[in-house]
């Protein structure tokens, strides 16, 4: 096979291909699967085939809608791109007959686009309408039939159509309208307001500037920028409609490591795993060691209860990761490289082995790559589910072929890791940043953030949210933003109680601080951590101590046992907190969890231990009162307390000696 040159690669960057006028794409990572996108390829496969019709059916990862699994994406001649979401392979031939053929639009299903406008550009050709107020009493009917009926009596019925759409992208602001294809967006519109906007809008062209929904969306998609658009399976795909591999071929053409290591400190790029250690710092350690051999390792062995950002992006996104790990491996001057992932994800590990493959076939892996010096060669490892190899040294150990448990430091991996030989070791979400920063600067992706958190953050935003998804937003964005301006606001419109942030390693943080900017620092003085980005809401009817008890469970479940202070600390406050649970807590028990804790955070071997009591810490620092309504009440009384129906009798007593939150994770 003719493998690809330096020529042809800066011709794909100079003439990206247009997409064929028509084409249907389905989101199949394994959140889709699950949900029956591979039926729903196979009914369209089916329907194409038996209507010999002309439109290009494709395959993509996903944009993160998980709420709305499975979801397609169609684009047809005129019309603007719309990804429908709930989509059945009964729903197949609709999509075909009313979108494609019909070019309307189908209720129920459409996700309003993101990117909304502030000016009309041309004609208005559909209207979506959703009621963004209470599930109960929605007026979204109402204002569908008010603005045909109006559209009707000014002769546009039949150049503009009303859809009911599934989600709109705005919430909490009455009945909101978006107008396609340009994207300007009314909130909070009235019945008076429909002729006016059928006048002014869509006879006249004008914005009605009193209804414009201004705010711009909150997400910025740097790791998720290919995900849903590209074929994870395609590496043709990746070069020609992704600028595949244009980072590695600045790096290796127009850069040498030490510019390619400045350029990182410039963005301000830090670990995506949880531990925030600059990336530009890591992989200069790594250079700085003589050694004969130098490694570098994608750690994708992503186990907090609840998250799947690493797994997303694995499965729609592999080549860019790989892009990222080459990079990397260039700069500190490592020539072989391993993905470890879990075998839970066998769709991440299938996709990351055929990109190496696909990779190494055009000569993008191996020998001289592109006619340069530089050579490389990745690998996959399959972790076997064990969380603690998240933790650098264990998985190490696992990939060698060791038991995976963890080693003390320093030694550091970057001085003596994999094999003994310097090993720099990144989280999935920070390689697949690293293409993004070479191709448009460190400057620009330092643009994004706080001062000291720059760029954006992938986060897994699951339970008792409207829209569980994967969002990707600057630093520095509010988790009030986050839970209610992204992702819809808390489930069943109930009250928000606490929000949970870097799983079991994290803390909770209770609705009073959701005005809080989400960035390292922030979140280690709540009491939490950012960790790899998992985000779990909990309303009301959640207990704080159970939430506690369970995290906690999860650790001990998962310690490898060969530290002390972890394997007889973390079973012992599991004890406590089960015997308060069962109503069977003392006064004492309080201050005795207290001091294991702080035993577990200063003597455990590596950041699972450490990291273990921070739930505890933090439900006990913010939820004080519940522990205190088991141990004086018992269940039934803490459960009124927890929901706010009843009050402890007497508040807990607060020192105000609750030990800091350990900053360092896992290293997920």
């Amino acid at each position: 096979m003719k493998t690809l040159t330096r020529q042809e690669l800066e011709d794909f960057a100079a003439n990206p291909p247009a997409n064929p006028p028509e084409w249907i794409r389905v989101q199949l990572d394994t959140g889709g699967i699950a949900a029956g996108a591979e039926a729903v390829h196979a009914a369209l496969a089916h329907e194409r085939e038996e209507r010999k019709l002309l439109f290009s059916l494709q395959r993509a990862g996903s944009i993160g809608y998980s709420f709305a699994d499975p979801v397609i994406e169609v684009q047809a001649p005129g019309m603007p791109r719309i990804h429908y979401g709930h989509v059945t392979p009964e729903l197949v031939g609709q999509v075909i007959e009313d979108h494609l053929r019909d070019r309307r639009l189908i209720d129920d299903h459409v996700i309003a686009t993101r990117q909304r406008a502030v000016t009309l550009d041309g004609p208005v050709t559909h209207l979506l309408v959703r009621d963004t107020g209470p599930e109960t009493g929605s007026k979204t009917e109402f204002f569908q039939f008010s603005f045909t009926e109006e559209l009707k009596r000014r002769g546009l019925a039949e150049r503009v159509q009303v859809v009911r759409a599934l989600d709109i992208g705005v919430y909490e602001e009455g009945a909101v309208i978006q107008l396609l294809p340009s994207g300007v967006t009314y909130a909070n519109v009235l019945a008076p307001d429909v002729a006016r906007i059928v006048a002014e809008s869509i006879e006249g062209g004008r914005v009605i500037d009193d209804l414009l929904w201004k705010t711009p969306d909150r997400q910025v998609r740097i790791v998720l920028r290919n995900c849903g658009d590209v074929d994870p399976d395609s590496l043709d795909d990746y070069l020609r409609r992704a600028s595949g591999y244009q980072g590695l071929r600045r790096a290796l053409f127009e850069s040498n490591p030490e510019q390619v290591i400045a350029e990182l400190k410039a963005s301000g790029l830090r670990g995506r795993g949880g531990a925030g250690f600059p990336t530009w710092m890591k992989w200069q350690l790594t250079r700085a060691q003589p050694a004969p051999q130098r490694y570098v390792i994608c750690n994708g062995d992503e186990g907090d209860p609840g998250a799947f950002m690493d797994r997303s992006v694995l499965e729609s996104d592999p080549h860019s990761v790989l892009e990222g790990m080459m990079i990397a491996a260039y700069a500190m001057g490592a020539s072989k490289g391993y993905f470890y992932i879990r075998a839970e994800y066998p769709k991440a590990v299938e996709r990351i082995e055929r990109a190496i493959r696909q990779a190494r076939e055009q000569g993008l892996l191996g020998k001289n790559i592109l006619g340069s010096t530089f050579s490389f060669e990745a690998k996959v490892r399959l972790g076997a589910g064990a969380f603690v190899c998240g933790e650098e040294t264990a998985l190490i150990a696992s990939i060698e072929g060791r038991r995976g448990s963890p080693s003390p430091r320093p030694p550091y991996p970057s001085v003596r890791g994999l094999w003994g030989m310097p090993t720099a070791i990144n989280n999935v979400e920070t390689l697949a940043c690293v293409p993004a920063i070479l191709t448009r600067g460190g400057a620009w992706f330092a643009g994004f953030g706080t001062e000291t958190s720059k760029g954006t953050k992938v986060f897994a935003v699951t339970g008792k949210v409207r829209n569980a998804q994967l969002v990707e937003v600057p630093m520095g964005t509010t988790l009030r933003e986050i839970i209610y301006e992204v992702c819809g606001g808390v489930l069943d419109g109930r009250e928000i109680k606490a929000v949970q942030t870097g799983g079991p390693s994290g803390g909770v943080i209770p609705v009073q601080h959701l005005d809080t900017r989400v960035s390292y620092e922030s979140l280690q003085q709540l009491g939490s951590i950012m960790g790899s980005g998992g985000m779990l809401v909990m309303d009301k009817t959640d207990s704080m101590v159970e939430v506690a008890k369970f995290y906690l469970k999860f650790c001990v479940d998962e310690s490898c046992g060969k530290c002390a202070p972890c394997r007889i600390g973390g079973y012992q406050l599991l004890q406590i907190l089960d015997r308060i649970s069962r109503g069977r807590g003392s006064a004492g028990d309080l201050a005795l969890i207290q001091r294991i804790c702080q035993a577990m955070q200063r003597a455990s071997l590596c950041g699972l231990g450490q990291t273990a009591p921070n739930p505890v810490l933090s439900t006990l620092r913010y939820f004080g009162e519940e522990y205190q309504a088991f141990i004086e009440g018992g269940p039934s009384y803490a459960r009124k307390v927890s929901r706010g129906s009843a009050s402890p009798a007497k508040a807990p007593e607060r020192t105000g000696t609750t030990p800091p939150v350990n900053p360092t994770p896992s290293n997920r």
